[in-house]
């Protein structure tokens, strides 16, 4: 008996790809012969939906997940406790429906057909924005911890973990920013960066030597001194527009009470 797989396509609330693509795959995906799960959304499901992807994965050999980088998906789902055994991820941000209906039929022997096609909707009231921890990177060294105001974290030397996702401010990945090692991703950003969960671009190593080299590896450090300045600025500007958000929230609370 052969594997049994499914489809869960993740039906973004953060407009990572637009409404004619999410449309179009989803068409697709009802003319193969797959059981497919539509979430809304699969961020959202990884906080509240638990019981929904446990049974998931429990029921399947094999899950291929439509949905945004591969990195932040699998470390999404590992930071919430989930286990879904084995799966791939096929990134809906990149791939167009062309490409990602052609692997299904070719990389995983998918036929047409008929779906059973089910959508599954969380109890979220609000839209789930907060950071996910690539483990496999983080050096533990707290920067983003210490920077952030909201209490999204716990962290002391031998652990960082992110405890109240919720608290985390939509559109403020500025904590993310802070990480020297691109460990910290928000897989709603529409940044196509490893901010958002794409693989780091790791700096390439300058030859040991004199002269020419050494005035090339100088300017090389110069510049990515003044990016880091730049992005530190950027990361401290999104703080302090999330700060004067929830200023003006519980002012406005206060005032409805």
């Amino acid at each position: 008996m052969g594997q049994k797989s499914c489809v869960i396509f993740c039906r973004c609330g953060a407009n990572i790809i637009s409404e004619d693509k999410f449309k179009k795959i989803s068409e697709g995906l009802d003319n193969l012969d797959i059981h497919v799960y539509e979430l809304h959304d699969l961020c959202a499901f990884s906080i509240s939906g638990h019981d929904v992807l446990n049974r998931i994965g429990a029921e399947f050999d094999h899950k291929i997940i439509l949905a945004c980088y591969s990195r932040a998906v699998i470390n999404m789902l590992n930071q919430a406790g989930l286990e879904m055994g084995s799966m791939d991820v096929l990134n809906f941000r990149e791939l167009t429906p062309e490409d990602i209906f052609s692997q299904l039929q070719t990389r995983y022997q998918i036929e047409e057909g008929k779906a059973c096609y089910q959508e599954q909707v969380t109890d979220l009231d609000v839209p789930a924005w907060f950071p996910v921890i690539d483990q496999s990177r983080c050096t533990l060294c707290g920067k983003c911890a210490r920077f952030c105001l909201f209490g999204v974290y716990t962290f002391d030397k031998k652990s960082l973990k992110v405890i109240n996702p919720l608290a985390c401010k939509n559109n403020c990945p500025a904590c993310g920013r802070t990480c020297p090692a691109s460990a910290i991703m928000f897989p709603r950003l529409e940044e196509n960066t490893a901010l958002a969960g794409a693989v780091p671009a790791e700096g390439k190593k300058t030859p040991q030597g004199s002269g020419l080299y050494v005035m090339l590896n100088d300017r090389n450090c110069e510049r990515k001194q003044i990016f880091r300045q730049g992005v530190i600025q950027q990361a401290e500007e999104e703080r302090r527009a999330a700060l004067e958000e929830l200023k003006a929230a519980m002012i406005n609370k206060k005032g409805n009470a």
